[in-house]
């Protein structure tokens, strides 16, 4: 009974604790305007409240309570995430500030929010309106977005008491209203028509590359658009291919300061240069359009990059196709992890651009060239960024969060590669809904567990283009084939060399020792062999998407691999008159001809002529550089062998006095390394199996 007593009388402290953090949360939550994401349109107006409720608490109770009206209408039975609990403590703040902000008043509602409105316009914005540097400009984009808050609030007060708004806050709304229009948020060059007086607009550089950007005279505007001051080439792209609204912004105020750093470390006094000088276009160019050169160069295409030949319209055409670029990766989202898709979607649209500049004909409408996907509000984002992205997110749920195999979906890297080949254009422009590339992999989700076949229509899935991950420990003598071959054979090496002989390592020289050291050749074929065989099965997983000329190399490597592991050993048996072991039985095999040291010498030479090659075109880089980027049909036949073709590390060598450092200091640790595997552990080895077994049956030891 005491017990139960005494939990009884801790359960009324246990509410009241639990309400008080309840509030003060609500309290925070709504201080800091961490509105739940379904209700993010009231956070300026609790923004708006915050900030007023010091010089007037009962208008920010009216701002709370309006904002409360708006987020119930907005989500009237509070499904979102933390829509309730929201709801919840701004209502219970509105039930405590009722009564306090309502002492003392002598006016309605309505006549509080208009008094108030009028004030705030007349102590801010007439007060701000004539400000010249940067710090009141913000100030004054504030107010305008402050006031336009208060107004929407004071429709909504006169409204519910049936008051009628007075002229005089009519006519201050009408200025705020067109203000709004003009002061847009900016991060740092202010580009709307009252911006002429601001500092950072009056640098030469600055206003030759707005200037450049207002040339907007020979552009043909599509029927209908209403003409809006100070209207620039930006604004017709975004009219002609339907790029979003905050986009062009964002890249305007790029392209601008881009221009305007090259333009003043070539000009240092901008007032030599009062134009926009076209080096500083040509460079910009350069560095932009690096990679889609080189993407239209390694699949044999000509760019999309054509220049008029009146010298008036270059500067034009140059920025024209500047701006559609940083338009593309601006809106590309996640696609910027897809490089060479944004250089086939601009290949694309800068066509477009120079056949709408050109005038051209369709030859199947008739018409005049429009884009593809037409000019509607973010054409571009609904009919290009999405369906990519749909793809993209379709295959990241198909990996089950890594768990699934990597052959049954695509990363960003697998969908990029589809378009390091020249059959990425099949998927043709308008994209074709049912290409290969959307296709989905034809396996359907039900559950998490459970996996269904489903039947795919039209082109297949394409799967891996490359690379095809399976999950195997031979991965690791795959990915360090080198330094397991050189281990191994280093290590057969000393052994020889410390068994027989005298065991110094200068008996290297002698000439039975020489030749049995030369067997490492016969190893190394064999590990060749096995390598071989391991990138076939390794590989076999993407040999429905792997071109014919991949699969041929894979198989000839086998081919190859497999007739040095027959070549060496037959030469070697014939380079001894007399050879132990196996080599006797191969001379039984192919016939006991007299012995030939020179063949399998020859042979040696002729095995390590690649290598030889790859040597020599390491020590010179610039040589393997120039053949890597080459798209000589000799040279690409020469280079197939060694390694299949792709887009990226092309050319990407160090200077040959790189090459030369990093070398000695391998060949220096290698050395340190081997000598002391020689003399500390291979030699000492054997002289205490010589000691201690020399007394021993051999063939008991070793049967």
């Amino acid at each position: 009974m005491s017990n139960r007593r005494g939990s009884d009388q801790q359960q009324p402290q246990r509410r009241i604790k639990r309400t008080q953090t309840a509030g003060n949360l609500g309290e925070s939550m709504l201080d800091s305007e961490l509105v739940p994401s379904s209700l993010v349109e009231i956070a300026p107006i609790l923004r708006v409240a915050n900030q007023v409720e010091n010089s007037n608490p009962r208008v920010a109770y009216l701002c709370r309570f309006y904002a409360f009206e708006k987020a119930h209408r907005l989500d009237p039975i509070s499904s979102g995430r933390g829509v309730r609990q929201f709801k919840t403590a701004l209502l219970q703040r509105l039930e405590r500030e009722n009564d306090t902000t309502m002492q003392g008043k002598t006016i309605s509602d309505a006549r509080e929010m208009q008094r108030f409105y009028l004030d705030y316009h007349q102590k801010y914005i007439q007060a701000l309106r004539d400000a010249t540097d940067k710090a009141d400009r913000a100030q004054l984009t504030k107010a305008y977005q402050t006031a336009a808050v208060l107004f929407e609030v004071l429709k909504a007060v006169n409204q519910t008491e049936s008051v009628k708004v007075d002229e005089e806050v009519l006519v201050a709304q009408t200025e705020v209203e067109e203000k709004n229009r003009i002061y847009v948020p900016y991060n740092i060059l202010p580009l709307d028509p009252d911006s002429q007086h601001q500092v950072i607009m009056g640098y030469p550089e600055i206003k030759a590359t707005v200037s450049a950007l207002r040339n907007t005279r020979g552009l043909p505007w599509p029927k209908g658009d209403k003409k809006r001051v100070n209207e620039d080439i930006l604004d017709w792209l975004q009219a002609m291919f339907g790029f979003q609204k905050d986009n062009v912004a964002n890249q305007r105020e790029h392209l601008i300061l881009l221009l305007a750093n090259v333009h003043i470390r070539q000009f240092p006094k901008p007032d030599q240069q009062p134009k926009l000088d076209d080096k500083a276009l040509t460079d910009i160019m350069r560095k932009l359009f690096k990679n889609y050169k080189k993407w239209c160069k390694y699949l044999g295409r000509k760019s999309s990059l054509w220049l008029p030949t009146i010298q008036q319209e270059v500067q034009q055409r140059k920025l024209l196709y500047m701006g559609l670029y940083l338009l593309i990766w601006g809106e590309a989202a996640n696609l910027r992890f897809m490089p060479e898709c944004l250089c086939y979607i601009y290949h694309h649209m800068a066509f477009e651009l120079y056949g709408m500049l050109a005038g051209s004909v369709s030859p199947m409408t008739g018409e005049h060239i429009k884009p593809a996907y037409g000019g509607e509000n973010e054409a571009f984002l609904r009919k290009v960024v999405k369906p990519i992205y749909d793809t993209i997110a379709r295959e990241s749920k198909m990996s089950k969060d890594g768990s699934s195999k990597h052959s049954q979906w695509r990363n960003y890297d697998d969908l990029n590669e589809y378009f390091w080949s020249a059959d990425c254009f099949r998927l043709g422009w308008p994209m074709r809904a049912g290409a290969d590339f959307f296709c989905p992999s034809g396996l359907e989700l039900r559950s998490d567990k459970d996996e269904v076949k489903k039947p795919v229509t039209g082109d297949r899935w394409i799967g891996k283009v490359n690379f095809v991950e399976i999950r195997s420990f031979w991965h690791i003598f795959r990915s360090f084939d080198r330094m397991w071959s050189f281990f191994i054979l280093s290590l057969q090496a000393m052994i020889i060399i410390a068994w027989n002989g005298s065991g110094k390592l200068s008996s290297i020289f002698e000439g039975d020792v020489f030749k049995k050291v030369l067997s490492i050749f016969i190893t190394s074929a064999i590990l060749n062999f096995g390598q071989a065989v391991i990138d076939i099965i390794l590989m076999w997983k993407a040999r429905k998407t792997m071109q014919l000329y991949v699969k041929i190399r894979y198989v000839l490597k086998v081919i190859s691999a497999a007739a040095w592991v027959i070549i060496l050993p037959v030469t070697y048996a014939y380079s001894w008159k007399n050879p132990p072991g196996i080599g006797q039985t191969i001379k039984k095999w192919f016939g006991n001809s007299p012995s030939s040291p020179s063949l399998f010498i020859m042979a040696i030479l002729i095995y390590l002529s690649p290598n030889i090659l790859s040597t020599l075109l390491f020590v010179f880089p610039f040589i393997r550089r120039i053949l890597e980027r080459s798209n000589n049909k000799i040279v690409l036949f020469l280079m197939w062998w060694s390694q299949p073709r792709l887009y990226v590390g092309r050319g990407m060598h160090e200077s040959s006095v790189s090459l030369f450092k990093y070398t000695m200091f391998w060949i220096l640790l290698l050395l340190s390394k081997l000598a002391f595997s020689f003399f500390v552990e291979v030699h000492l080895l054997l002289i205490i199996l010589m000691k201690y077994l020399s007394n021993a049956n051999w063939h008991s030891v070793f049967p």
